[in-house]
């Protein structure tokens, strides 16, 4: 256990101290219980949850951040959960934190992931959080970044970040993470039309799962998969990102899967474009919640709360075009 370390009530409001001391004590309740602190919507814990996070950030960035996307029935789940049963056979703690997509309808969530790896949250070298999109792009949540670090800071050495999995456009988690990995379906389509995609030239490494079910097919989508990565610009000048087969369900794989992750974080690292990436994260996170905040900002400017609903209704009735509309609030909000 690690030594706890001097906070005092100028650090942290007194009702957190004891929150803090236990997330770094590596608690899994106190890290639940932090993780909603910092996915409230209520001003009065935003404001806790800043000095939470500025309390712990000298106890987080020594994990290794996997970044793992794919389309859904690729076997997200499976992979993650044969993962990290491996890696804590290997005396490693895992947090995985799981995005699921919210509807678009009610704006409720599944969130069925604990389910989904019913074997991996059982073990108490172990930590899943699952989270709604709630309407966020890029296949991530709002605060997936503040709750990785504080899965960080509960001194869980692997982070996991599984991505809602809707389809090619989950960028955003290569921009939190150290290593993308892409899930791959043998015979899912054409590769090579799908190299054309953002996502295929930000993966670190290609993973065709379920190989056991056909293997000559999945060497031969392997194989046109390398074939097509070699003509594209790779993400990093230092690494090639390779391509493999293996069987989540089998067990089949993951031992290569891993030296493959090892021999990728050793050689970014000795280049210096691990830290290099962490840096480009830490002002990528900023600009976010800027982002984030100046259109929370917006909607609670009072002109525009007043205008909203009528310049919405006019939109809808087409006495106004959007773009018009969306000048009328900007301007309201002195944009």
């Amino acid at each position: 256990m690690r030594p706890m370390p001097e906070l005092g009530q100028s650090e942290v409001d007194a009702q957190d101290l004891a929150l803090v001391e236990g997330l770094l004590a590596g608690k899994r309740r106190a890290l639940a219980k932090a993780i909603t602190l910092v996915e409230s919507t209520r001003s009065d814990h935003g404001l806790r949850a800043q000095k939470l996070l500025a309390a712990v950030l000298p106890h987080a960035g020594r994990s290794l951040r996997i970044g793992i996307s794919g389309v859904p029935g690729v076997g997200k789940s499976t992979f993650i959960e044969a993962l990290g049963m491996f890696l804590i056979g290997r005396g490693h703690r895992i947090a995985v934190l799981a995005v699921d997509p919210s509807s678009t309808v009610h704006g409720g969530s599944i969130l069925g992931d604990k389910t989904r790896m019913e074997l991996l949250s059982q073990r108490e070298e172990a930590f899943i959080r699952p989270t709604p999109s709630s309407g966020s792009l890029g296949g991530v949540a709002e605060h997936t970044r503040e709750a990785l670090l504080l899965c960080e800071a509960a001194g869980h050495d692997i982070i996991i970040v599984e991505t809602v999995g809707v389809g090619q456009s989950e960028t955003a988690v290569a921009g939190m993470t150290d290593c993308f990995v892409l899930l791959q379906l043998p015979n899912a389509g054409d590769d090579l039309q799908a190299i054309k995609k953002g996502i295929m030239e930000l993966a670190d490494l290609v993973v065709f799962n379920k190989a056991d079910i056909d293997p000559a097919a999945a060497q031969l989508a392997a194989a046109q998969m390398r074939s097509a990565l070699s003509m594209l610009h790779p993400a990093s000048p230092n690494w090639q990102p390779p391509v493999m087969t293996l069987s989540a369900t089998r067990k089949d794989g993951l031992e290569e899967f891993w030296q493959l992750l090892e021999k990728f974080r050793d050689t970014l690292g000795a280049s210096g474009e691990f830290a290099a990436r962490r840096r480009h994260q830490a002002l990528a996170w900023m600009w976010q919640r800027v982002d984030s905040g100046l259109r929370e900002g917006f909607r609670r400017h009072p002109a525009v709360r007043d205008t909203l609903a009528a310049t919405a209704t006019a939109v809808e009735a087409g006495s106004i075009t959007p773009t018009a509309a969306a000048q009328r609030l900007l301007d309201l909000a002195g944009q």
